[in-house]
């Protein structure tokens, strides 16, 4: 019950509650929550900053996924020395150390795991098959994207429902990273599960202009 209540707390920000739950039980945050993550990486999936400070107040230590979440660079690059076969470690909920770092955007994280031959073309292994590329481009973050084509990524990979880097650069209008993915060899004919195109995409998401460039 007190691991449910500890969930609800991080999801709605109750930081006061929180701080009492966590004084009486800290052991609380080993362990997993009903999204298979920490409750520190469900912090920072919802964004919670007052959640995030108040978990890590009460934590003794903490994952290479949670410090690739957080950006908090200077540990990453001393557990990569101490211990560098956890570069392409995979989370609890499937992702790589890259693909952590991609979705939220830590660009110097995503800087050093490359620069430390992290492979930037391992899929989740949940069933999902998001690659760090679409991680990267499904939250827009273009600096990150640039920063794993550059360092390898490959750009015709395809995750569940069929999607392709292409088709979230479309979706956010983003004409950067569609210039990059142009070229880079990036497919302009994969089709989504649902039978859509880049093209289509963009027209969905009212990129009109962005759709003709993509027509085929």
């Amino acid at each position: 019950m007190s691991a449910l209540i500890l969930e609800e707390y991080i999801e709605t920000g109750n930081v006061q509650d929180l701080e009492m739950l966590l004084a009486k039980q800290p052991e609380l945050l080993n362990t997993l929550t009903s999204q298979e993550v920490s409750p520190l990486l469900l912090a920072c999936y919802y964004q919670k900053a007052p959640i995030i400070q108040t978990i890590l107040k009460h934590t003794k230590s903490i994952s290479v996924h949670e410090v690739c979440a957080l950006g908090y660079d200077e540990q990453l690059e001393l557990m990569l020395a101490q211990r560098p076969k956890v570069i392409d470690e995979l989370s609890t909920n499937g992702f790589s150390t890259l693909g952590i770092a991609s979705h939220f955007g830590k660009e110097s994280a995503v800087r050093i795991l490359l620069r430390n031959h992290a492979n930037p073309n391992i899929p989740s292994q949940n069933g999902y098959d998001v690659y760090p590329i679409h991680a990267a481009m499904n939250a827009n973050h273009t600096s990150t994207a640039k920063l794993l084509i550059e360092g390898g990524a490959e750009v015709n990979v395809i995750q569940q429902g069929g999607f392709s880097p292409l088709h979230f650069a479309a979706q956010h209008g983003n004409i950067d990273l569609i210039i990059l993915l142009l070229e880079n060899g990036i497919d302009i004919k994969i089709l989504s599960a649902k039978g859509d195109s880049a093209s289509e995409i963009a027209f969905q998401y009212g990129h009109q202009e962005i759709g003709k460039i993509l027509s085929f």
